[in-house]
């Protein structure tokens, strides 16, 4: 199980519209109870996302670094770091 600090928890609740229609948390403990549901993953760069898609059978290979950023799954974490949601 992965452990969200609370950048990555902070970062999900503020852009959870990207990816849903509507809030699927409000507080820190439903964003945590959530991210843990779907097994996020939290990355430490933008080749990072690109290796994740690519293991799960997604072709990242034609996507430059702003369209992986932009993918509704791809949450923007402060200090460079991803957080991977497959909603």
């Amino acid at each position: 199980m992965y452990e969200y600090d609370e950048e990555c928890l902070k970062a999900f609740l503020k852009q959870q519209s990207r990816l849903f229609d509507e809030p699927v948390a409000e507080t820190i403990e439903e964003a945590e109870a959530f991210l843990e549901d779907c097994m996020a993953v939290v990355v430490d760069s933008i080749d990072e996302v690109r290796q994740f898609f690519e293991e799960e059978g997604l072709d990242a290979a034609g996507m430059s670094d702003e369209e992986l950023e932009d993918a509704a799954e791809v949450f923007a974490v402060p200090g460079g770091r991803y957080l991977i949601v497959e909603g």
